[in-house]
Formats: C-alpha cells, sequence, structure tokens
C-alpha cells in the first residue's frame, strides 16, 4: 500500500510539473462572451380590424398609442435590460390605451363585466406566467410576471390571482376603470344580434379578435413574449382564449417568440403559437415559413382566422394575418418605430438607411 501511495504521489507530482511546463497547451480556454446582437421590440394590437369600422381619428389614436408602446420597449432595451422587461413595458402602454381590447379598453362579458387574461414566456429561461378572468387588475401583463417570478405555478385565475396581486402590490383598480362607452355599445350590439337570432347562434366571428402583444430580443440575444387580452365580446361562462394558455397564444424559446391574436378556440386547438416555434426548431423553416404555415393555412383550414407576431433570435420578424386588417409594428436599434394597421400599409422589415 505504501508503494502504490509513493507511485501516485510520484504521478501527481509529474503531471503538475507537466501542466507548468505546457500551459498554453493544457490551459482552459475563458469561457466566450455572450454575442452582441442587434435589439428588436416587435407588437401588435390585434387582428380584425376592418376600414369601415376605424375612421381617420380612430386610426390615428391608435398609430400614436402604437408608436408610443414601441419607444416605451426600446427604451429598456436600450438601458441594457432583458428583453422580458421590454416586453412588458410595451404591453403596459397599449393595456392603458382605451383603442384596443386589453385592460382599459377591455371588452364586457354577456353579464356586463370586464375579464382580463394575459401571459408571459421567458426563452432564456423557458419560466412562464399567466393570470385569467380578473377584474379589477390595472395591468395584467405585470401580474402575469409577477406569477412567474414570484410564484410556484404558471396559472391563476379569477379571485386567487387577485389575492396574489395584492400579495405582490400588483396594482388593483375598481372595475369601473375599465368601462369605456365604446365597447359598452358593443356590447348592447352584440345583445340585440344574440336577442334577434332564434337559433340563438350567439356572436359573430368579429367578436373573437382583440388581444395586444409584444415580443422582444435583447443585445444578448434573449427572447420573450407576452399576451394581454379583455377576451370575447359577451362571451359567458368564464370562457377562456389563447392568450393566458402558454403555447396557444404566448409562446419563447432561444430561437423564436410568439404572441398570437385570433379567434382563440382554433389557436388552442392547434397549440398556434409552439407549433410556430416547433417548426423553426424541428423543421428547418424560415421565422416566415412556419408563421404563414400556421397562420394562413391550418388554422384556417381548422375554420379559424386570425393573426400573430413572430420574432427568431437571428432578427427575422414575420407578421402573418389573414383578416382586412392587424395594428402592428417593430422598433430596432435605431430607435426608429414602424407601425401599420391595414394589409396595404408598407411595414419595412429591416432598419431605415442611414
Amino acid at each position: 500500500m505504501e508503494k502504490m501511495s509513493g507511485t501516485f504521489a510520484a504521478a501527481a507530482v509529474a503531471f503538475v510539473l507537466a501542466w507548468s511546463a505546457m500551459p498554453q497547451a493544457l490551459a482552459i480556454e475563458p469561457a466566450q462572451a455572450p454575442a452582441v446582437v442587434s435589439s428588436v421590440l416587435v407588437i401588435h394590437a390585434g387582428a380584425g380590424v376592418g376600414r369601415s369600422g376605424l375612421d381617420e381619428e380612430s386610426a390615428a389614436a391608435a398609430r400614436i398609442a402604437l408608436d408610443a408602446a414601441l419607444r416605451a420597449g426600446h427604451a429598456r432595451l436600450q438601458e441594457g435590460k432583458p428583453a422580458l422587461d421590454a416586453v412588458a413595458a410595451a404591453i403596459v402602454v397599449l393595456e392603458d390605451a382605451p383603442q384596443f381590447n386589453a385592460a382599459r379598453g377591455a371588452v364586457f362579458t354577456h353579464d356586463g363585466r370586464n375579464e382580463l387574461d394575459a401571459s408571459v414566456m421567458d426563452g432564456a429561461s423557458g419560466k412562464a406566467g399567466a393570470i385569467a378572468g380578473v377584474h379589477r387588475v390595472k395591468n395584467p401583463v405585470l401580474l402575469a410576471r409577477a406569477v412567474m417570478e414570484h410564484s410556484r405555478h404558471v396559472m391563476l385565475v379569477g379571485e386567487g390571482a387577485e389575492q396574489f396581486a395584492h400579495e405582490q402590490g400588483v396594482e388593483l383598480v375598481d372595475p369601473s376603470y375599465f368601462r369605456t362607452e365604446k365597447r359598452w355599445e358593443e356590447l348592447q350590439k352584440a345583445l340585440r344580434r344574440e336577442a334577434d337570432s332564434q337559433a340563438g347562434a350567439g356572436p359573430s366571428a368579429t367578436a373573437y379578435f382583440g388581444t395586444v402583444g409584444a415580443l422582444a430580443l435583447d443585445a444578448r440575444g434573449r427572447l420573450a413574449a407576452g399576451t394581454s387580452t379583455g377576451g370575447m365580446v359577451n362571451k359567458r361562462y368564464g370562457r377562456v382564449g389563447d392568450s393566458p394558455i402558454i403555447g396557444a397564444g404566448t409562446w419563447a424559446d432561444a430561437r423564436c417568440a410568439v404572441s398570437a391574436t385570433g379567434w382563440g378556440e382554433f389557436y388552442i386547438r392547434t397549440a398556434a403559437a409552439h407549433d410556430i416555434c416547433a417548426r423553426v426548431a424541428y423543421a428547418g423553416q424560415t421565422i416566415s415559413e412556419a408563421a404563414d404555415t400556421v397562420i394562413n393555412r391550418i388554422i384556417p383550414a381548422a375554420g379559424g382566422s386570425g393573426g400573430a407576431i413572430v420574432l427568431g433570435a437571428d432578427g427575422s420578424m414575420a407578421f402573418p394575418f389573414n383578416t382586412e386588417g392587424m395594428y402592428r409594428g417593430w422598433i430596432g436599434a435605431d430607435g426608429v418605430p414602424h407601425v401599420a394597421i391595414f394589409s396595404d400599409d408598407i411595414l419595412p422589415l429591416t432598419p431605415d438607411p442611414e
């Protein structure tokens, strides 16, 4: 045993001497610093918008809100904040704008209430948070993020979610905060249509539209996604659509991020947001190819419609939709916002030349 110990000690000394004599050959390379990429923020504020229902004044107000959301998110990216910070900042602006069906501008349920849903997902960690069916949360996206960061869960609903919001210091407001005359009148029209239908056919397809969302790629190459909605006009029974469901209305991973908008039932059935990114990861499709396949082929074939925004880790973007319009926009490292509403609006997908 002593002989073996001596042999081992001699070998150890020889190894140390060899290591010292050949530092270049045996030295471990330092960890590579993350590659610096060009940050991008992409947003939407709902598909299904039509020219007949949008006057010039409303369109101008919508464009101003989109611009403000882009600038708010871009400011976080310029500060070096992670992608999720930019997503949350942009969505808060969209939630506070009464033009869009989320938070402040949420539509009414059948019984005259506003029920709010939201979700976020961090592509770098794979963590996610979601809330559904809340009535008093001023900015649902912030509560969804709190669920992700400060709970053991992914989704909280209803009164329990609002109790958690109170505990986390997420701002709660009186439900009257969400009432706008425009949305109230939309409910009255929906109720009249329902009363006129002997068969009780329920809402038209246009009732399913209205969501806001954002995607971001930060300077370290990390992706994040978020979606927020007031749901469906005249909905009943605590109906929840795709927006708060991870993989249906929201998804982010290392390669791809998605926020969807449209007829939620079909996005849930097709796991639309995840399907887009899975096609990028496993089928080798580009962001544009994957987005078009799911949004403009698979969902319509199933009977649904809508749109989405998609962002790749390489900065590539896609804005597929199959309705007359979709509120949408993006901003790059140059800080120039680009916004569009209708299908024939020009939305450049590369930074402006210097």
